[in-house]
């Protein structure tokens, strides 16, 4: 087994093509924006279906450790192996199974969780694979599907809600492939309805300046007025731009008036100082508390630190101890509140980490087996399906891609995994392509 190198070989980063990536992940957007300026954001499903599913009010907290940790410092470690690390591995409350020794926290409850070390998708860079495992299924020249977070937002969300329906807590703004990815089209053909609200940070400080900038009473007139053009150009024009246009300008309308939920600072001193002081813990704390409040999707991302081409030992170290905790408190606290069995919990990164170390003492891309964590709504709990070989080079047991993985998040949702997007003249797509089956293992 040979160590892949920064030379240009599978799973290292390459800063000029990270920006090839870019522009051609980017040249589906045209197609998006055409699919944006029609009418035809419909699903064909049951209506009756989506109006329960609503009513269930059914979460999702979606932790997206980008740049991907390795699944052998985490969930699928492989002590004696010629590149195993120094860790090791320890029991679970799961009989015969073990996880890293870095996760005491989440080894204890195990038979709370799920996981699956078996995912094997097909995109080793990181911004390809950001797409695939935010959208998915592959892409489609000349058109850009939209997220995941927008794709709930579509189907369990209510546009009047004062709380955004997808949002995006992003405390650490940069992160290289990252941060070009937030600058396209997430929402795709479902148009700005469903785009994230993205805050976190310093964007969270902008909710209340403004309020506080302008009186209520010229506040108000203002609102007026606006409606009043709005519909105008809306009616006059048919347009769904505008349409799209006004209901985000509702969104953060509304968003304002609940900017107390954003911040971090007015709850409990207890809670802030269990989950930590890091950015993401405190981020993670956010969700919990905004999903209490209704929120359908949150997504709490970190720039791309799990990116470890240099060093891998000792920055897993850093950041796995901070998830372990992060992941026992939310999960135990949605459980004690009521909320777990409603609220789907996911950590996942785009891919995992070679079998191998680099020259660097880092590990690379590698897609080829890797591990994720999912519990909460419409799961069983206590599930680890899939199995690596035993050094983790291939999946031996039940290999899933990431249709299968959307697959599982929609029905664990009470979503039709299956449903046709309503794109008359154009080609025909579906919430999951190729008639995916979910991971029946985990599924309750």
């Amino acid at each position: 087994m040979t160590p892949a190198s920064a030379n240009g070989l599978p799973g290292t980063c390459r800063t000029n093509e990270h920006q090839l990536h870019r522009r051609l992940f980017l040249k589906g957007l045209t197609g998006s924006a055409l699919a944006a300026t029609t009418s035809f954001t419909g699903l064909f499903h049951n209506r009756l279906f989506a109006e329960e599913t609503k009513k269930a009010g059914k979460r999702c907290i979606l932790l997206w450790l980008c740049g991907a940790p390795s699944q052998f410092e985490t969930w699928d470690p492989k002590p004696g192996s010629p590149s195993s690390g120094p860790f090791g591995s320890i029991p679970t409350s799961i009989p015969g199974i073990h996880f890293s020794s870095l996760m005491p926290r989440c080894a204890e409850m195990a038979h709370n969780l799920n996981v699956v070390r078996s995912m094997k998708t097909a995109q080793p860079e990181h911004f390809q694979a950001i797409g695939l495992l935010q959208r998915g299924n592959p892409d489609r020249a000349g058109f850009t599907r939209p997220t995941l977070g927008s794709a709930i937002s579509h189907a369990v969300g209510q546009l009047d809600s004062p709380l955004p329906n997808f949002i995006l807590l992003d405390p650490i703004p940069g992160g290289n492939e990252f941060e070009s990815f937030k600058a396209g089209n997430w929402a795709g053909w479902l148009g700005a309805e469903h785009a994230p609200v993205r805050l976190g940070g310093d964007y969270s400080q902008s909710l209340t300046a403004t309020m506080d900038a302008v009186p209520a009473h010229d506040r108000e007139a203002r609102e007026s007025l606006r409606k009043f053009f709005n519909a105008k150009y809306e009616r006059d024009r048919r347009g769904a731009v505008a349409r799209g246009q006004n209901a985000a300008f509702e969104r953060m309308k509304g968003l304002t008036a609940s900017a107390h939920l954003f911040d971090v600072n007015r709850l409990p001193a207890a809670d802030r100082e269990r989950y930590g002081a890091g950015s993401f813990a405190q981020h993670a704390l956010m969700a919990r508390h905004l999903v209490e409040h209704g929120a359908p999707f949150v997504m709490v991302a970190n720039g791309m630190n799990w990116d470890n081409h240099v060093f891998q030992h000792e920055i897993h170290q850093m950041l796995v101890p901070e998830l372990d905790r992060v992941l026992f408190h939310l999960v135990n606290d949605l459980e004690e509140r009521g909320l777990l069995d409603s609220t789907l919990v996911i950590a996942m990164g785009e891919f995992g980490r070679t079998p191998w170390l680099n020259l660097s003492r880092g590990r690379d891309h590698y897609p080829n087996a890797w591990s994720l964590m999912m519990t909460g709504c419409g799961l069983k709990r206590g599930v680890v399906t899939g199995a690596t070989d035993s050094d983790g080079v291939d999946v031996i047991e039940k290999p899933y891609n990431e249709q299968n993985l959307f697959a599982t998040i929609f029905t664990a949702l009470g979503i039709d995994p299956h449903a046709e997007y309503d794109l008359p003249g154009m080609p025909t797509f579906h919430r999951v392509e190729n008639k995916a089956e979910p991971i029946r293992d985990i599924l309750a």
